[in-house]
């Protein structure tokens, strides 16, 4: 009796696994990144809103001073933070990064705009709320959609014994936002 038959079966058998298997895993990584590129949309989109907003005039003079530096500080971070998370967009630290700097600009757009913003802002101020609050029930499909391909990403590299080939490949998991 021959073993070289079965012994080419066998790793024939393994050999079309592992294409599978790493095909699986670089159409997972495929579709976290088009998910982050459709967030990435309309992160600048809010980017674009509160820029227009401070550059906007205010008809009262009540807005203090504080709130305007703080929403533009905040703005400037997740500019910063998402230009690293774009050029990076399955790196855990990157993405960390970027959902630090989107919670840092919704605390300082809502001390801007009034804690009940789109109601609760100032009449000339309630254009740049509504808008806000229209782009961020925009954004929130997106971001759930994101979400779920990190999840299936993660899954599917934690998974044996596909994860002994993203360990062999390089793939690592990374984070939602």
């Amino acid at each position: 009796m021959t073993w070289t038959p079965w012994l080419a079966v066998v790793l024939a058998l393994f050999l079309f696994w592992a294409v599978g298997a790493y095909n699986r895993l670089i159409r997972l990584r495929s579709a976290v990144l088009q998910a982050f590129g459709a967030l990435d949309t309309f992160y600048v989109r809010w980017i674009a809103l509160a820029g227009d907003c401070q550059s906007a005039p205010h008809e009262t003079g009540e807005e203090p001073d504080a709130a305007r530096a703080a929403v533009q500080a905040a703005t400037s971070q997740f500019g910063a933070s998402l230009a690293v998370a774009r050029a990076q967009p399955l790196d855990g630290n990157a993405i960390a990064a970027l959902g630090a700097g989107a919670q840092a600009l919704e605390s300082a757009w809502l001390s801007l705009m009034g804690k009940d913003a789109p109601q609760g802002a100032a009449p000339d101020q309630q254009p740049w709320a509504r808008q806000r609050e229209g782009l961020r029930q925009q954004t929130l499909p997106t971001l759930q959609a994101f979400n779920a391909a990190v999840e299936r990403y993660n899954a599917a590299i934690a998974q044996f014994p596909a994860s002994v080939l993203a360990w062999l490949f390089g793939f690592r998991k990374t984070q939602s936002l």
